[in-house]
């Protein structure tokens, strides 16, 4: 065979369909969307007998081939296309060997299509402990398939897919269930009208709301020689085929599945009770999301320090190896930037998603859903939208990222939208710095002013999140179902294997998708700093170090330098009662005067980068917004640093701290310079109550991180909502601002 076996996984959700994808295709994978849609598609190669190959397409998760959600009308939508590239020449039907009967409704369904369907049953390993025994041999006769009794947490089973896929071509066609029974009369007015196409995908196309059909409804319904049924008509002969299913399975089930009822089974009773319980559901999520979520913060800050620290290392020695030029300056503050703003994030995605999945595989979060769902419709939201909300205090990307538990895609697409609401990591610098500038000291019950400022920026995001979902909730027209339903799994203990792929998948899917769109911003970000077409630009080193030799040093670069010297003297700490003598005395008076001329030239320099942003692009874009950002009490210094700061909000600090001619390591310097800076009026601070809070608001509503919108781009797989997120965004932030300033000013 020439060509390779078109495979399709299909089964219900917690079957372990994942799994066995997984098993089969190793890192032989890939992920990507269906065309013109948000549901995942993830497929693989997988190496068989004979020398095949076996293409392997793993569709989402379906309870039946009775639609209910886009990821079910997918399904459905490639069995009934022979013409779709990825249309199966077999079928691999995943079950859960304690639900079996639930699952076997799915695969009578499927082989009635008339597709060579195998039949999985996997947990294998869990049928001793349960008192479960099955007739292999029997039910295969029954069903009319073949049969993989698989245990993948053992790995067992897996070569015995591989076997049957590969003899395919010896699997039986026929039907299970003869569907017409349900109304002979109808059936055979439809088979009349349409004797050339197979029956029970008439019946399909006329029940289910899919797209892509080889047959179309509008033919059916403009037959003269057939007249179809009513929905409600419909959904009753729905609810009989159903019935007729089940009375085959429970036959079928009857003389090969056999449960020892004896087997101690109160232990998953007692942990749902306690779990799912009104008061203490809650509090033992909140007590393992509070784990989870400093776990996040203190590993994920070790590995993004080593990969901020490593690129700051190649950076430098970019620009210390190649020779000086436009290419050196792209190379290292440009690509190099881009690439850093990118791996940076990997950490805190990877831990994100390895607690994600390990309370996936658990069968945990099919609980904390359950459990939050009741909270969370009022606000046009389910209980799957905690995750994501919660996640988003870290950071906003795989927060965005975690929405795709989400089946229904209204909620979905509101979850994505208000999830930057909530007070991720990157704006901790901002409000700490502007907190400590403009909130006195002082206590009240205990209690700081400045830590319960902090504390009320959290509940501010929260609490917009929320609102903003209840008026989506209202305002967007999208047909969804609202219908929820979540199945509580067996507990298990985590699949390792199952958690690596998932880390790895979803942590590529960032890099490779997202990254692309990042990459690209940083780069323009870089060119409009780094470049400007004014005499005052081009000229920035000799007019600097003009007014330097004519004005010496800005006061504020002084002050840096003696504040440095005073720090130095403190930490030799001479001793009055001995002093140095003159030799060592001099060694002193040279080794003072060297780090006074480096920080000097630092300053220099500092000062050199300071008049050339000012003058860049980007400078004369801030000055050029300074009328729009003067109501908010700003200058063209902030509004530099607001322009800067879309590439991720904690850009903030360090735009201010290069304007201000300090290095992007003395946060202390960077507060005094802040705090000295005088309004253009010269008669008060610019940063005092009134603009610093103005400010605060602005960063806690403004959509000012660029990764977030790529990766609301890539999730929505359109720039339509990220570019209406960011107006919003940035306009609501701009008017509460606005109201603030004009309020306390």
């Amino acid at each position: 065979m020439s060509k390779n076996i078109n495979v399709a996984l299909i089964g219900n959700p917690n079957t372990g369909k994942t799994s066995v994808f997984n098993q089969l295709t190793g890192l032989k994978q890939k992920v990507g969307n269906y065309p013109g849609i948000t549901v995942e598609k993830k497929q693989g190669i997988c190496k068989l007998p004979k020398g095949l190959k076996a293409h392997i397409i793993d569709l989402p998760g379906t309870y039946s081939l009775n639609t209910t959600s886009l990821d079910e009308s997918v399904v459905l939508e490639l069995l009934l296309n022979k013409n779709d590239k990825d249309y199966p020449d077999v079928a691999v039907v995943i079950s859960d060997v304690e639900n079996l009967k639930r699952n076997l409704l799915l695969f009578t369904q499927i082989k009635d299509l008339r597709i060579p369907t195998i039949l999985v049953i996997n947990m294998a390993d869990r049928m001793r402990r349960k008192g479960i025994s099955l007739d292999i041999d029997l039910l295969e006769k029954k069903l009319d398939t073949k049969i993989a009794l698989v245990s993948t947490r053992n790995g067992n089973g897996i070569d015995r897919i591989k076997s049957l896929i590969a003899n395919f071509s010896d699997l039986s066609t026929q039907p299970n269930l003869n569907t017409s029974r349900i109304a002979p009369d109808y059936f055979d007015r439809l088979q009349k009208t349409f004797p050339k196409e197979d029956l029970y995908k008439l019946w399909l196309v006329i029940t289910q709301d899919v797209n892509f059909m080889p047959i179309e409804k509008k033919r059916i319904q403009d037959a003269t020689s057939f007249s179809t049924k009513s929905k409600e008509e419909l959904k009753k002969l729905q609810h009989k085929e159903t019935v007729l299913r089940y009375q085959f399975i429970n036959n079928t089930l009857k003389e090969t599945y056999i449960v020892d009822f004896k087997s101690a089974k109160g232990l998953r009773a007692t942990m749902d009770k306690i779990l799912t319980h009104k008061i203490f559901g809650y509090v033992i999520f909140l007590a393992i999301l509070l784990t989870i979520f400093q776990a996040i913060f203190d590993w994920s800050s070790y590995p993004m320090d080593f990969i901020d620290e490593q690129f700051a290392t190649a950076g430098e020695w970019i620009k210390n190896t190649f020779p000086s030029g436009i290419f050196t300056d792209l190379l290292a503050e440009g690509i190099l930037a881009g690439i850093g703003g990118i791996v940076i994030f990997i950490p805190q995605i990877a831990f994100l998603f390895l607690f994600i999945s390990l309370l996936e595989e658990s069968g945990y979060m099919s609980r904390v859903v359950f459990l939050m769902d009741r909270l969370m419709r009022p606000f046009g939201l389910s209980g799957k939208s905690v995750v994501p909300l919660i996640s988003g205090t870290a950071c906003a990307i795989p927060a965005v990222m975690a929405t795709r538990t989400i089946e229904n895609w209204k909620e979905r697409l509101i979850t994505i939208l208000v999830t930057p609401f909530t007070t991720c990591s990157a704006r901790l610098p901002v409000y700490l710095i502007l907190i400590a500038l403009v909130i006195p000291e002082g206590r009240i019950l205990g209690l700081s002013y400045q830590a319960l400022t902090l504390m009320l920026l959290y509940l501010i995001g929260f609490g917009m999140a929320i609102f903003s979902a209840m008026v989506l909730n209202k305002i967007l027209k999208i047909k969804s179902r609202s219908l929820f339903m979540v199945e509580m799994p067996t507990y298990r203990l985590p699949l390792l294997k199952n958690v690596g792929y998932t880390v790895l998948e979803k942590t590529k899917s960032f890099v490779f998708g997202a990254g692309k769109i990042i990459l690209s911003i940083s780069i323009i970000l870089w060119f409009l700093g780094s470049n400007g077409y004014s005499e005052d630009f081009k000229n920035a080193d000799s007019i600097v170090n003009e007014r330097i030799q004519k004005q010496g040093l800005s006061p504020y670069s002084n002050n840096y330098i003696q504040n440095h010297i005073n720090a130095y003297m403190e930490s030799i700490k001479l001793n009055p009662e001995s002093p140095p003598d003159a030799i060592q005395l001099k060694s002193l008076q040279d080794t003072v005067q060297n780090f006074t001329n480096i920080l000097k030239e630092r300053a220099r320099l500092q000062e050199i980068a300071s008049y050339k942003l000012e003058h860049s692009y980007m400078g004369l874009a801030g000055k050029a917004i300074q009328p729009i950002v003067k109501p908010l009490g700003y200058d063209w210094k902030i509004g530099i640093a607001v322009l800067t700061s879309f590439a991720a909000r904690e850009v903030f600090v360090g735009t201010l701290a290069t304007i201000y001619s300090v290095g992007s390591d003395e946060e202390e310097t960077i507060k005094n310079r802040m705090a000295a800076e005088m309004h253009s009026s010269g008669k008060k601070p610019l940063f005092n109550l009134a603009s610093g809070i103005s400010l605060m608001l602005f960063y806690a509503f403004a959509m000012q991180c660029m990764s977030t919108l790529a990766i609301v781009k890539r999730e929505t797989n359109s720039w339509k909502w990220p570019v209406l997120q960011l107006l919003f965004m940035t306009s609501f932030a701009y008017l509460v601002a606005l109201t603030a300033y004009q309020i306390l000013k």
